[in-house]
Parts: C-alpha cells; structure tokens; sequence
C-alpha cells in the first residue's frame, strides 16, 4: 500500500503526529485524556479519546483513516495482559474498518544480539524489566498468528529516545536485530521513520529496529 499526501492517518505519538501534519497528512490523535494534549490540535489534527484496547472503539475511530499507529502503553497493567489485549483489539478493529496498514512501536529488549539471543535474555537482566519486555514478545507473538489480511510491523526504537535531542534528518534500520552504534534516536528521527513507512512500507509483519 502507498499513501497520497492528505490521506487520514490514526496515531498515538506526538512526534509521529507532527511529521504527519507537517506532510500533508491529516491525522486523528487517539489519546487517554484529550484535555492534556490540547497543543496537538491543528488544521490537520483532531485530538479524540480511545482505548487501544476496545474493539469498538478502535473501529470507531478508525473508520476513513488509511494507516494507523499504536504507541499506546501502561503501567499499571500486567505488561503481558495490556500488550495483547491492545494487539488484539486493533487487528479486529483496524479489519472491521477497513484499515490496510498498523505499525506499532516495540521495545529494544526484545531485539536479538546475534541469532536466538535476546537482550531480554542476559542472565543479569533485571527480572521486572523482563516481565515487561515479555509483553511486547507476546504483542509481536499474536500479531504474527492472528492478523489475517492486515499489513503490520513493529517498529523498535533503541532505549534511549531523547524527545529534546534535534532532528537529523536521518535514520538507520535492522531487521529483527540490535543495531551498533550510539543506541540512541531523536523522537522527531523515530517520527521520520514512522512516517516513511506508513507513505512507502517496505517492512511487513517483523520487527524493525531504528536508530540513530
């Protein structure tokens, strides 16, 4: 699938909403609490309340939009119950709407170090961030068995997002792998990367690393 400029697009991060906006786009941005992202609305985006977890809500909103991203994520959930349960309401409501294209934004711990091991699985890995890398492991897990028709790819920033550092304008990418290097992007770089895929997917239905 390829995007024209001014399409509709479906999303949940604020640097990815911005880049959408500055190219043409117009974007609805799904959040919580709408009375604390008021600084979104624009010309081109409208700020509406979701739960990435609801079917319903999902297809909802959804409806007319061309390309959605999930960048949605709690705390105060069980990591593997939220993951999963957000996985499962966007495939049904992304379908019932007729959305082709979901990118949702993974975690770096999940990422291999060489093939089969995983930064997860270093034996000094603290345990609580385990639980909460296992429920991307279990998003990307359910996405790969039950998203039928639906183009998706998960998008895996390294740990170190600065939402201050400037725009280069640049990006590198790995599939499925730790990328060396600094391990660090800006958000507004990891926007550009979003944004180049949704425009032009070149990835489908795997991990793709970014980074500086």
């Amino acid at each position: 699938m390829r995007v024209s400029q001014a399409t509709h697009l479906l999303l949940g991060h604020r640097a990815a909403v911005a880049e959408a906006a500055a190219r043409g786009h117009r974007v609805t941005a799904v959040v919580r609490d709408p009375a604390k992202h008021r600084d979104l609305d624009g010309d081109r985006v409208t700020v509406v309340r979701g739960d990435a977890t609801d079917a319903e809500s999902v297809a909802a909103l959804a409806a007319g939009h061309d390309a959605a991203l999930n960048a949605a994520a709690r705390l105060d959930v069980p990591s593997e119950e939220f993951f999963t349960a957000a996985a499962r309401a966007l495939v049904t409501g992304l379908t019932a709407a007729g959305v082709e294209r979901l990118l949702a934004l993974g975690i770096a711990t999940t990422l291999e170090t060489a093939p089969g091991p995983r930064l997860m699985d270093a034996p000094d890995f603290p345990a609580a961030w385990r639980a909460f890398a296992q429920g991307h492991v279990a998003e990307f897990a359910l996405l790969t068995a039950e998203a039928g028709a639906l183009d998706w790819l998960m998008v895996v920033p390294p740990l170190d997002l600065d939402p201050e550092a400037e725009r280069t304008g640049s990006y590198r990418t790995a599939v499925g792998t730790v990328l060396d290097g600094p391990g660090r992007i800006a958000h507004a770089d990891l926007a550009l990367a979003l944004l180049d895929e949704i425009e032009h997917p070149r990835h489908s239905r795997t991990q793709l690393a970014v980074s500086a």
